[in-house]
């Protein structure tokens, strides 16, 4: 049915139909029944697949990565399709447009992605109290879908001062998430990668700790990195993960690299331009960093792996590899609404 329904979606521009969709689903959750049958075709049933990684206790493994909702306002809906975790953002202290439109564009020959969204999103303000008021719906509730903040520097805020900027969302939404991830790897925001380089790290995380080293209540700080970054890039980020007591690594983000795309053709790439390419042709890439990040760490950093998973076969991949836990983006956009229970089928049955 949704391979159907999906050729019909792919016909219309991609980010008005991620909206559509979304507020479809919305509406169709906010009927009792609905709900009822929702969460009944789409969330696995059973606690074998339960699972505590940075202290946190998840349903299942599967979550939805950063960039899908941005503004947290689908969370009920995503639990109702079953995800174990969500994670909102990127979100930035000021709200902000965004990069100019068109900035997602569909490569269905290679079942992938390229977005340059910029950071879009509501701001601090508005998204705090969305999280807010999901938290309070879900008090009580057993099993509740755990939701992670990925947070950033607005566009005009200098790499010098972007401490200021991390700071500022992981003190205000402390009370509000359940863990937060800092992204300085999105390719869209200038110089940010600039930000993965150790000192710069240090100086962040420096700052983050000493927030969560206050709270009554300290939450897991994750750090989200490239497929891009060489060897001995990532050497320096287990270095940093060891002594700034990350709680555990998001691996990995879109990538700058086109020479995996095997189907679409050079002059559709040339057109499309700048941005990240996620999907299918970062699996091998994401889970060679996944791997490598288990194997250097001894195991003992937990991995969130993001990148090419469609399947239940290519979540199994990641976590042979050594992730703890995966993320879906791309592979949700073209399975659709059954992807979650269907790695959790595959995974429970192998």
């Amino acid at each position: 049915m949704y391979p159907i329904l999906r050729d019909i979606l792919f016909r219309f521009d991609p980010e008005k139909v991620h909206y559509f969709s979304m507020n479809a689903l919305r509406a169709a959750n906010s009927i009792g029944f609905m709900n009822h049958l929702i969460r009944q075709q789409f969330t696995y049933q059973g606690e074998s697949l339960h699972k505590t990684v940075f202290g946190l206790n998840f349903t299942n493994p599967v979550g939805l990565g950063a960039g899908f909702d941005k503004n947290a306002l689908y969370l009920p809906e995503l639990a109702a399709l079953g995800f174990g975790f969500v994670e909102t953002g990127t979100i930035t202290p000021k709200a902000q447009a965004g990069n100019d439109k068109p900035r997602l564009f569909r490569l269905s020959a290679d079942k992938a992605l390229i977005n340059r969204m910029g950071f879009n999103n509501d701001g601090l303000s508005q998204i705090k109290e969305r999280l807010i008021q999901y938290r309070l719906q879900q008090e009580g509730v057993s099993n509740r879908m755990i939701v992670g903040a990925n947070i950033g520097k607005n566009k005009l805020t200098p790499n010098e001062e972007a401490v200021k900027d991390y700071c500022i969302c992981f003190e205000t939404l402390h009370q509000c998430a359940d863990y937060f991830v800092v992204n300085v790897s999105s390719p869209n925001t200038p110089a940010l990668r600039e930000l993965q380089e150790k000192q710069a790290l240090l100086k962040i995380f420096d700052g983050l700790n000493n927030i969560n080293a206050a709270q009554k209540k300290p939450k897991p700080l994750l750090l989200k990195i490239a497929p891009d970054l060489s060897q001995a890039q990532l050497d320096d980020i287990i270095s940093l993960a060891f002594e700034m007591n990350l709680s555990g690594l998001v691996a990995t983000n879109t990538t700058l690299d086109r020479s995996n795309l095997s189907a679409t053709s050079t002059s559709q790439v040339t057109a499309i331009g700048m941005g990240g390419l996620s999907g299918k042709p970062v699996t091998a890439r994401a889970t060679e960093v996944v791997q490598y990040l288990a194997r250097q760490t001894d195991y003992k950093i937990p991995i969130i792996a993001s990148g090419g998973i469609f399947t239940g076969a290519d979540a199994k991949e990641k976590m042979d590899a050594g992730a703890a836990l995966v993320q879906v983006w791309t592979g949700f956009v073209y399975e659709g609404p059954s992807i979650v229970k269907n790695i959790c089928n595959y995974i429970a049955a192998n």
